[in-house]
C-alpha cells in the first residue's frame, strides 16, 4: 500500500516568525502567503513489512537527521500504533535554504499519509496536522493568496484569492545553495527570548495583515509591495537584534535587493521578500517578469534564477 502527494512551497508576504506555543507549534503571529506553482515536493509514503523501522529517502539519499520530524508527523496522521513505512521525497529546488522546502514537504507528507490511512480528512484538518510539523506547511494546503489566522487556541487557514484571479509571478534569485547555519525553529526561539524588537513585532502584525488583506482584495500591487517589503525588513530586524544575531543574508542578497530597487526606480512593478535564508524572491506582474528575470540573472554572484507563477494547494497524486 502506498500513496503519493505533491505540494508546493509558499512564500510569506506577511511573515511568520516566532511561536507562542512551541509544544503545539502555534505561531506568535498570523501570516499571509502566496503558494507557488512550478516548485514542488513529491512525497511517497508506503507500508513495507520488510522494514524493521521507518526509512526516509530524500532525492535518492537516506536521511536519518530529518527522520524524527517525519516520524512525529506520521504519528499524528497515522497514529502511534502503525506499521513501518518508507517515505521517499523528491524536491525540485534547494532544501533547507530559505525556500520553504519544509512547508511543501510536510504538506505533501500529511496528504499522502492521510490517504494511506484512508481517513479522508478535510483540507482544514490536514492543514492543522501539517502545521504541527511545520508552521508554514499549513498554508501549502491552499492555493493562491493564503492567510493563516492566529486564533487563541489554534489556527485557521483560508484562501483570500485564487491564483488565477491575480496571476502574479515570483522570480527567485538563488544566492547560496547550502543549508542555512541555524534552522528556523531554533532561530525563532532565540529571537523570542533575546530580541528587544520581538514584542513590538507581534504588536504590529495585525495592522500589516489588514493592509495586505485590503491590497489583495483590491489587487493593489503598490500597496501590497509597500507592506510586504516593510514586514520583511521588520522580521529581519528582529533576527538581527537577537543574541547571537540571526543573519541569513549574504552580499549577493544585498546586491539583489539593490537590483530590485533600481527596477522600482525605473517604474517596474516588482517588490522583494526574503525568508529565513539568503534567497531573494521578487514578486512582480506578468508583464514585468522577463525584465525582472534578466536583471536578477545578471546580478553578480547570483547562482541561479527560478521562475514560478502562483499555484494550487497540496494534492493527492495516486494511491496503490
Amino acid at each position: 500500500m502506498r500513496a503519493i502527494a505533491r505540494a508546493q512551497p509558499n512564500i510569506a508576504l506577511i511573515k511568520y516568525w516566532g511561536k507562542r506555543d512551541a509544544g503545539r507549534n502555534l505561531p506568535a503571529v498570523g501570516s499571509i502567503s502566496v503558494t507557488l506553482a512550478e516548485l514542488y515536493t513529491t512525497m511517497c509514503v508506503e507500508y513495507d513489512d520488510t522494514l524493521l523501522d521507518d526509512e526516509l529517502i530524500i532525492n535518492g539519499q537516506a536521511d536519518g537527521g530529518m527522520l524524527p520530524r517525519i516520524q512525529r508527523c506520521l504519528g499524528t496522521v497515522l497514529g502511534a500504533r502503525r506499521r513501518p513505512v518508507r517515505v521517499t521525497s523528491q524536491c525540485n529546488f534547494p532544501i533547507a535554504a530559505g525556500l520553504a522546502s519544509s512547508a511543501s514537504a510536510f504538506a505533501a507528507l500529511t496528504v499522502a499519509a492521510d490517504a494511506l490511512a484512508e481517513r479522508k480528512r478535510s483540507t482544514d484538518e490536514l492543514a492543522s496536522l501539517a502545521g504541527r510539523a511545520s508552521g508554514s506547511a499549513a498554508r501549502s494546503l491552499y492555493g493562491g493568496f493564503v492567510e493563516l489566522e492566529n486564533r487563541p487556541r489554534d489556527v485557521s487557514v483560508s484562501s483570500l484569492r485564487a491564483a488565477a484571479d491575480w496571476p502574479l509571478q515570483v522570480v527567485v534569485a538563488i544566492t547560496a545553495t547550502g543549508p542555512k547555519p541555524v534552522g528556523s525553529t531554533e532561530a525563532m526561539e532565540i529571537s523570542r527570548k533575546t530580541s528587544p524588537f520581538f514584542e513590538r513585532w507581534v504588536e504590529q502584525q495585525p495592522q500589516d495583515l489588514a493592509a495586505a488583506r485590503e491590497a489583495i482584495a483590491g489587487r493593489d500591487f503598490s500597496a501590497l509591495a509597500t507592506v510586504a517589503e516593510h514586514n520583511c525588513l521588520k522580521m529581519h530586524s528582529v533576527m538581527w537584534g537577537s543574541r547571537p544575531p540571526m543573519i541569513y543574508w549574504n552580499s549577493v542578497t544585498l546586491a539583489c535587493m539593490q537590483t530590485i530597487r533600481n527596477l522600482q526606480e525605473d517604474g517596474v512593478p516588482v517588490f522583494f521578500t526574503i525568508d529565513a535564508g539568503p534567497q531573494v524572491k521578487a514578486v512582480c506582474t506578468p508583464e514585468a517578469v522577463s525584465q525582472v528575470h534578466v536583471a536578477l540573472a545578471e546580478t553578480t554572484g547570483v547562482e541561479a534564477v527560478m521562475l514560478s507563477g502562483l499555484g494550487e494547494g497540496a494534492a493527492l497524486e495516486s494511491t496503490a
